[in-house]
């Protein structure tokens, strides 16, 4: 499911079951919710973000709900390559965060 259509011509093939994309979001948002923000604020366009959280992912990005001067909006972050396992997701969000950080200044936290 495309949560956007009118942004992609193409709706992307998903090759996470609905399971997946429930535990990798409800983790973000209960575990990393500071990471994520600093993701959205470096990565996603949105250094103005006061919250974020993990609405949805796919093989081809991830999607965050950001809270930016009081109001909520839709991001859309690419992997750097297409994931295909699950075990993808995670060192892809690894390296978002470092980057993040390092685009930000910030020091990264020990190992996630």
């Amino acid at each position: 499911m495309c949560r956007k259509p009118q942004e992609s011509p193409t709706v992307p093939s998903n090759p996470f079951s609905p399971e997946v994309v429930t535990a990798v979001t409800a983790h973000m948002n209960r575990d990393h919710p500071e990471d994520t923000l600093l993701i959205c604020r470096a990565l996603g366009g949105r250094p103005d973000a006061t919250a974020a959280r993990m609405t949805g992912l796919d093989g081809e990005g991830g999607d965050y709900a950001v809270t930016a001067g009081g109001t909520e909006h839709h991001v859309r972050i690419p992997w750097a390559e297409p994931l295909t396992e699950r075990a993808q997701i995670r060192a892809e969000v690894v390296r978002m965060y470092q980057e993040a950080c390092a685009e930000l200044g910030t020091t990264p936290r020990g190992r996630h």
